[in-house]
């Protein structure tokens, strides 16, 4: 059931009837429960059980964590003037180590579904090149396996629960079909975004009455989002699919060209998919985290992934780099080099105060790229934006002083537009990794786009992509009206274009609505024999 679909839009006036209509509001998060369980089994009723042991693990690891953790306070209180402080201190190491293996057996057997489904196929497939090259005739098999829908988005959010009831930043929840509703909510089950506990669960929970205003704007946000991905997204993936059939057939000024256009269509199709979700949420009077902060606009690569996918940024911070960052071991690295002769210099200095956390970022970047898929291109999508932002950490006051030196207006606009197209052009060398259908024809894919640069017949080729002047004209209007939207909401950062749309006279509103609801149903890619692309994150 596509997000783009008249079933899915059936599915959800259907369940807002019934949740909204229900005379017992204290009840209706069962509502939204059911429907989620409807929804995955018409998007992949076959790997619901994946869903159910996730959900079951994750209940009972938390549930058992959390007992132990008030039985301890318990035990200790009632004991506080019996026992002496290492009495203490041995009771609670060893209900801690008790506590951090049902978490880690928790963490493992979810996390190790998620890898063995995953990447399986590509480790047996490595392997079985290396048995090869060694002249051995052994092999390991390959085996048919197909990744359940929304797997990664719903397992990073059971870990997170499980490892914040550890850390006692929240309660464990007594009740498990609400769990289950935390992990499977249909808004964000298939391509996030990633929530925490703290920040969601309390809303699905909650009773909510029907607020026309919020009604209003969730319909904006979902028609915002339909617009980007099938109008922009969509047409765009025609051309860009053309050129993946046959990636070795095009010049190095087709392969730019198709890069730019990648850039347009991940942005708009993953976007798009979000506002959807959020809008459908926002119905239900739910307000999922933010998962996009206009990208494109950022003026470092580190930047760009504050504002990129910000919930999996959110979610890496906290459960991978703070962990890494903060360690024992990190800061006895940093306190050492900094003890060091090395360490004394100004340069030294910040090296070894910035040292931890860059480490931190690569292996971050390192395993988002892995999660991205399972295939070399993404281990070196991962690399480059990790090194990119450690080796930008490292050198920043070298750059500082060189900038001081050129007498560099770092405030100026010229300056700041210099910094996004700079930000941009690294993404994009970032993009080449991820669109191309592997590693090889990445790093033939930039031979090509710096050594066959051929304007008249990339033109050709361009024109040969299945798309006709109409589609490319329809493409940059659009592209430019999503950037002008976008300088609008970078310019007002602190409200909506659907509140600022609110305080515009009732029928130039509503007339501005009526257009984009046309120009989406004469210009969004669908219709009989048009086999619609999947949002891209799906296959996470």
């Amino acid at each position: 059931m596509s997000y783009t679909s008249f079933g899915f839009l059936i599915f959800v006036c259907a369940t807002m009837l019934v949740y909204f209509l229900l005379p017992n509001k204290k009840y209706q998060w069962i509502i939204l429960l059911l429907a989620s369980y409807v929804f995955y089994l018409f998007a992949g009723y076959r790997y619901v059980g994946f869903l159910i042991l996730t959900t079951l693990t994750t209940y009972f690891a938390a549930l058992f964590i959390d007992l132990a953790l008030k039985k301890q306070k318990k035990v200790l209180k009632e004991h506080k003037s019996l026992w002496d402080k290492e009495q203490k201190k041995a009771f609670k190491a060893k209900n801690k180590a008790k506590m951090r293996l049902v978490l880690l057996g928790t963490v493992v057997l979810n996390l190790g579904i998620l890898a063995f489904l995953k990447y399986y196929n590509f480790l047996a497939g490595n392997l079985n090149n290396m048995l090869h090259v060694a002249g051995l005739t052994f092999s390991v098999p390959a085996l048919k396996l197909l990744l359940p829908l929304g797997i990664s988005f719903y397992t990073f959010q059971s870990v997170g629960y499980v490892v914040d009831v550890y850390n006692e930043k929240i309660e464990a929840e007594r009740n498990p079909a609400r769990v289950a509703l935390f992990l499977s909510f249909f808004p964000q089950i298939i391509q996030g975004p990633i929530s925490f506990y703290d920040q969601l669960a309390h809303q699905l929970y909650e009773p909510h009455r029907f607020d026309f205003t919020r009604f209003k704007h969730g319909c904006e946000l979902i028609l915002w989002g339909l617009f980007k991905k099938m109008v922009i997204a969509d047409r765009a993936f025609i051309a860009i699919a053309a050129v993946l059939d046959d990636y070795s057939a095009f010049s190095g000024t087709a392969l730019t060209f198709t890069v730019l256009l990648y850039a347009l269509q991940l942005y708009t199709d993953f976007s798009g998919g979000i506002d959807i979700s959020r809008g459908v949420a926002q119905i239900f009077g739910i307000d999922l985290t933010l998962n996009f902060k206009r990208p494109y606009f950022a003026t470092t690569i580190n930047g760009y992934w504050r504002r990129w996918h910000i919930s999996l940024g959110a979610w890496m911070k906290e459960y991978v780099f703070y962990p890494l960052a903060l360690s024992k071991s990190s800061v006895k690295l940093s306190k050492k080099l900094a003890a060091s002769k090395f360490g004394s210099s100004k340069y030294g200095s910040h090296v070894a105060k910035v040292l931890p956390s860059s480490i931190a970022s690569l292996v971050v970047f390192f395993l988002v790229g892995v999660w991205h898929g399972a295939n070399w291109k993404y281990v070196a999508f991962g690399i480059w934006n990790g090194g990119i932002i450690m080796l930008s950490t490292l050198l920043e006051p070298l750059f500082a002083q060189i900038t001081a030196k050129l007498h560099i207006p770092v405030k100026s606009f010229g300056f700041r537009l210099f910094q996004i197209l700079r930000t941009f052009a690294v993404v994009l060398v970032g993009y080449v990794f991820d669109v191309a259908p592997n590693f090889s024809a990445s790093i033939n894919t930039f031979r090509k786009i710096l050594c066959d640069q051929n304007f008249a017949r990339g033109l050709e080729q361009i024109n040969a992509l299945g798309l006709n002047i109409v589609d490319y004209i329809s493409l940059l209007l659009c592209t430019g009206f999503l950037l002008c939207i976008s300088i609008m909401q970078e310019r007002n950062s602190h409200t909506s274009i659907r509140v600022m749309l609110d305080k515009k006279p009732f029928i130039w509103r509503y007339a501005m609505l009526f257009v984009g609801i046309l120009y989406l149903l004469i210009f969004g890619v669908y219709g009989p024999g048009y086999d619609p692309a999947e949002f891209v994150y799906m296959q996470f």
